[in-house]
């Protein structure tokens, strides 16, 4: 009868095989995820103003009752604020 040591067993290096580091699938490279970004087909494009955007949030703020949307447009309203040194 033999006995087997388990302790004397030697395991693998985690070295071999693929380096990927993304828990198992293949490594990418940041431009594979921008690719959609900045792309469209509109024929124009509105780019609204920051002070325009802050009063349409005030107003959207004073018209809604969702607690949702009301944590929302506070926390945007404090990032424009926080921007300008305001708050």
């Amino acid at each position: 009868m033999t006995t087997s040591n388990l302790s004397k067993v030697k395991p693998a290096f985690r070295t071999k095989g693929n380096v990927t580091g993304n828990f198992g699938a293949p490594k990418r490279t940041k431009e594979a995820y921008n690719t959609g970004i900045g792309v469209t087909n509109a024929k124009v494009v509105n780019v609204v103003k920051q002070e325009d955007y802050l009063k349409r949030l005030y107003a959207a703020f004073e018209n809604t009752n969702d607690e949702k949307l009301k944590q929302f447009i506070y926390i945007e309203i404090k990032k424009i604020m926080i921007q300008r040194g305001e708050w």
